[in-house]
């Protein structure tokens, strides 16, 4: 089970590896802990079902900075609120965020399974490898002689 738990946190880590490059050099290979948030003063997560509960905050951001930035969206793309302020982030009220859920299990199969990858930062696959900065990537390659549409075109939210 820890071996599962572990799995999943390295997947999510590996996710967002090209963006949390200065918060991965303070990380140590052991899994973070499983218990209350560091520090009393941060609220912990609530809702979460991919990645562990006991995430640390900083990490949890930073996965969330890695999706938003591999998307080309912002927070308002998955989660219930119109500012940071009035976000409800345990909310399942959007699609998109079941979806991302079950995106980011997929790049944690693929990862694990495919690559073998058992250290984070050796990730073959991230959202960014699909998405390209685009909220719903290609699924077709362009016709001879055509180019693919600007990212901009391509998103949604």
């Amino acid at each position: 089970m820890t071996g599962t738990v572990f799995g999943r946190l390295a997947f999510a880590a590996a996710s967002a590896a090209f963006l949390a490059a200065a918060v991965a050099a303070q990380q140590t290979t052991a899994p973070p802990p499983t218990a209350a948030p560091a520090s009393s003063a941060e609220p912990s997560a609530k809702n979460l079902k991919v990645l562990p509960m006991g995430i640390p905050r900083q990490n949890l951001i930073g996965v969330m900075q890695m999706m938003s930035s591999s998307l080309g969206v912002k927070c308002t793309f998955c989660h219930v609120g119109q500012s940071r302020e009035t976000m409800d982030f345990a909310s399942d009220a959007m699609k998109e965020k079941l979806v991302a859920r079950a995106m980011l299990d997929m790049v944690r199969r693929i990862n694990e399974q495919d690559f073998k990858v058992t250290e984070w930062s050796k990730s073959k696959v991230t959202c960014y490898t699909c998405h390209r900065g685009a909220a719903h990537p290609l699924t077709a390659a362009p016709k001879p002689g055509e180019t693919p549409p600007p990212v901009e075109h391509r998103h949604e939210g």
